[in-house]
């Protein structure tokens, strides 16, 4: 058992480009750390220098109590499961899982008994005779798993494993790996694109954007407390809908466009800070199960305001409807931080737009056309300042 750390860990590319820069990052003993953000943001990169694939340009990765920055790959203890499975065709799952036990010179009698083990594990034991041509995608996946599992190394490194499954097998397996990674209990770092992959399987979460560590925390944090537009914009599906919005003099209301949000003493309690934005600019965001449409809402939450949007689409999802509609407030969706060096609202970082959504209850009687109002608490509200795109506390 062991943990994985960086520090300050840098990558940069003969041709000047950063693809990491200056990671610190711990993985615990038994976590599942997830890091998560958009292609080529450094996430893999990051993995990559942890397996020693990628050559660190500054800082140090430790393994256990051990600098490897100059330990070969081979010598590092670790198993990595990549996305593309890399089976051999003419073996068998039980071959192609002790093949580096193979390797290795272990006894042919140990070779089985950790086959054996590690497909009971996997649910793969009535396969363990046939060859990867045989299989479906996930079970070609839990080979994969077996492979890394018989080595028995201090830390696993996943890049983007589940990437070539359909949606349905996709679901399916974040269950059995995390089953299995809490079963065996080793340090595992692991690589998606996904939000909801992240969301679902790690004990922490680590938020990229253009090389850099946006946030890092548990998934039921990032998703509350944002610590900035490019994770508050990311985390979450729907994403969180962020509007431009000005503080009125006094700050005592908030205006989204033309409409007026009262901000309540209790909310100037909780966030001083907000009466100093007096006058000027920010980005407000606001969860889509944050839009109740009920006179319920409003009578239970006396803060509640008023918020009207025109609606553009209704989409059933059988559990709940999500709403689609636009205001005449200026609407931003995040795409990428473009620029390592860049804050706010950079180029690149917010795409301009009038549109929201809101999550409302399924059988909720609602068309495309319509006029709709919301009832808006400030208090569930998040704000962010509009020049650092940082969340204002």
């Amino acid at each position: 058992m062991a943990t994985i750390t960086l520090e300050h860990v840098t990558k940069v590319y003969p041709n000047g480009f950063e693809a990491v820069h200056d990671l610190n990052l711990n993985v615990a003993d038994g976590e599942f750390m997830v890091l998560v953000g958009p292609s080529g943001c450094g996430k893999t990169t990051a993995l990559r220098m942890v397996a020693g694939l990628e050559d660190i340009t500054a800082g140090s990765v430790s393994i256990g109590e051990r600098v490897v920055n100059d330990v070969s790959p081979k010598d590092r203890d670790i198993a990595m499961v990549f996305q593309n499975y890399a089976l051999y065709p003419h073996m068998t799952v039980a071959e192609n899982i002790g093949f580096a036990l193979k390797l290795r010179k272990v006894p042919k009698e140990q070779i089985k008994q950790k086959v054996i083990e590690a497909a009971e594990l996997l649910g793969l034991t009535q396969w363990v005779d046939r060859k990867p041509g045989q299989l479906s995608g996930g079970q070609r996946q839990r080979v994969a798993m077996g492979r890394a599992i018989v080595r028995e190394p201090s830390v696993f490194l996943m890049d983007e494993p589940l990437s070539n499954l359909d949606a349905k097998l996709r679901v399916q397996m974040r269950a059995e790996i995390s089953r299995i990674q809490r079963r065996l209990g080793v340090a595992t770092l692991y690589v998606t694109h996904d939000q909801v992959e992240a969301m679902t399987m790690g004990d922490r979460v680590a938020v990229l954007s253009a090389g850099r560590l946006q946030q890092c925390d548990t998934p039921q944090n990032l998703y509350d407390h944002p610590t900035n537009l490019f994770v508050a914009g990311f985390m979450g599906s729907p994403a969180m809908n962020l509007f431009e919005a000005v503080v009125a003099e006094g700050a005592t209301q908030l205006f989204i466009g033309s409409q007026a949000i009262t901000l309540p003493s209790e909310l100037h309690a909780v966030r001083p800070t907000l009466k100093s934005y007096a006058g000027k600019s920010i980005v407000v965001g606001i969860r889509p199960e944050n839009l109740p449409l009920t006179d319920n809402a409003r009578d239970s939450e006396s803060t509640a305001s008023p918020f009207e949007g025109h609606v553009e689409l209704v989409e059933a999802l059988g559990s709940e409807l999500l709403v689609h509609f636009t205001t005449d407030a200026h609407a931003f969706e995040i795409t990428e931080v473009m620029d390592s060096n860049a804050a706010g609202l950079a180029d690149g970082t917010l795409t301009k737009g009038d549109a929201g959504v809101a999550r409302v209850e399924a059988h909720t009687k609602i068309a495309a056309g319509e006029r709709i109002r919301f009832w808006l608490n400030p208090e569930r509200l998040h704000y962010f300042d509009r020049a650092t795109s940082e969340l204002i506390v």
